[in-house]
């Protein structure tokens, strides 16, 4: 997972990455702040109620249907195009910002258009999920910069001609950003992975702390208001969830990355930014990740599921509170923290079977996730001088 860059040593687990040059060049690297295990895994929702990624959603246009002439109706459906007009004449956006989205939106309509098999049906899935969310009335003047520029790299990729294999790895030149392939949903900003990253180049120590910066100088901007917290999103379709969703998991690696900057650096921003990051953490999903128990909280792993409960993803969300309240002082932070560390002190014992660890209720964890498990519960016991029994 991830989340492992938090103790591992910068070369561990470095993970394969596919790096997309000028004129649409491939080349393969090993990039020493990326683990090689899968960073997003989906929740078990049971048969009946998992989506595989990819799958449409109910009435999901194409694209073709995206640009087609509606029929008539009381209230036209709401188009990408006719957003961005919206907002340029609410002077929500810029004359230059409108005309580089909407020449974005259109050059990715006529790429996709020209293109065959699964290049094609690729970027036509990142078309539709930016469809969605305008039809949605979700397509907000935040949101426009990481769903923009999902659509833009997409159409370079997808132009080239190559399909990765699932779950790789995939990064630009001139960008820290760090993106997957989902088959079914092209080429996603991986939100844990890219602050993960970050984490990442602070533990290899002052040499790369420039690095980090220039990272989160790219990230930063990509972050919305959701319900009043600075947020960042997934965008794309994913385990029964629609976009736009986010996770306890992702922000608490932010608030963590955050952390290490300011640590790194002595900028006093960055933890400003990580306590605008903490309200998600005060919310209920679908907008937030706190879901009140009788002894305090539990933050989610997906904003579309709370009733699922991943343990590994509750820890890293409390070790990314732990060390920015430690560091700040913030008082919701130490709030947030204690709510969630009395209710994962009462739930880690139902995840133990006696010989290994549970993924989440029913389902047993592969030996990445069990090692991963143990290894955050000695982080927080070591953090809140608990004994340890990992």
């Amino acid at each position: 997972m991830l989340a492992l860059v938090l103790t591992l040593p910068s070369h561990a687990g470095a993970a394969p990455v596919l790096i997309m040059g000028q004129g649409g060049h491939i080349t393969r690297s090993q990039d020493p702040f990326v683990p090689s295990a899968a960073a997003t895994p989906e929740p078990d929702l049971g048969p009946a109620a998992a989506t595989p990624p990819g799958a449409p959603t109910a009435h999901a246009p194409t694209a073709h249907a995206a640009t087609a002439k509606p029929k008539p109706k009381r209230k036209p459906q709401k188009t990408v195009s006719s957003e961005l007009v919206r907002l340029l004449r609410a002077g929500a956006i810029t004359s230059s910002e409108y005309g580089t989205d909407n020449a974005d939106w259109n050059a990715a309509l006529r790429t996709q258009r020209h293109l065959r098999g699964t290049p094609a049906h690729e970027l036509e899935a990142v078309i539709e999920n930016l469809h969605n969310i305008a039809a949605a009335g979700k397509l907000t003047p935040d949101r426009l910069p990481a769903l923009f520029l999902t659509l833009h790299y997409n159409r370079q990729w997808w132009a080239a001609g190559t399909v990765p294999s699932s779950g790789s790895y995939v990064e630009f030149a001139g960008s820290q950003l760090l993106w997957e392939y989902y088959p079914g949903q092209g080429i996603e900003l991986q939100v844990l992975g890219t602050f993960g990253r970050a984490d990442g180049m602070y533990t290899a120590g002052p040499s790369d702390y420039s690095q980090m910066e220039s990272l989160l100088a790219q990230m930063i901007p990509l972050a919305v208001n959701r319900g009043g917290s600075l947020t960042w999103e997934y965008d794309f379709q994913f385990g029964g969830g629609t976009p736009p969703w986010t996770s306890a998991m992702s922000q608490g690696t932010a608030i963590e990355a955050l952390t290490r900057a300011y640590q790194a650096s002595n900028n006093a921003t960055y933890l400003q930014l990580a306590h605008e990051a903490l309200p998600l953490f005060t919310a209920p999903p679908p907008i937030g990740v706190r879901v009140p128990t009788p002894r305090g909280a539990r933050y989610v792993q997906y904003t579309f599921t709370p009733g699922t409960s991943i343990i590994n993803a509750f820890l890293q969300s409390l070790i990314g509170l732990y060390d920015y309240a430690h560091v700040s002082g913030d008082a919701l932070a130490e709030q947030l923290f204690a709510a969630g560390n009395a209710e994962a002190e009462a739930e880690v014992p139902h995840f133990d079977t006696g010989a290994w660890s549970l993924y989440q209720p029913g389902v047993e964890d592969n030996l990445s996730y069990h090692d991963l498990v143990t290894g955050f519960l000695q982080q927080l016991c070591q953090r809140t001088s608990h004994p340890s029994t990992a």
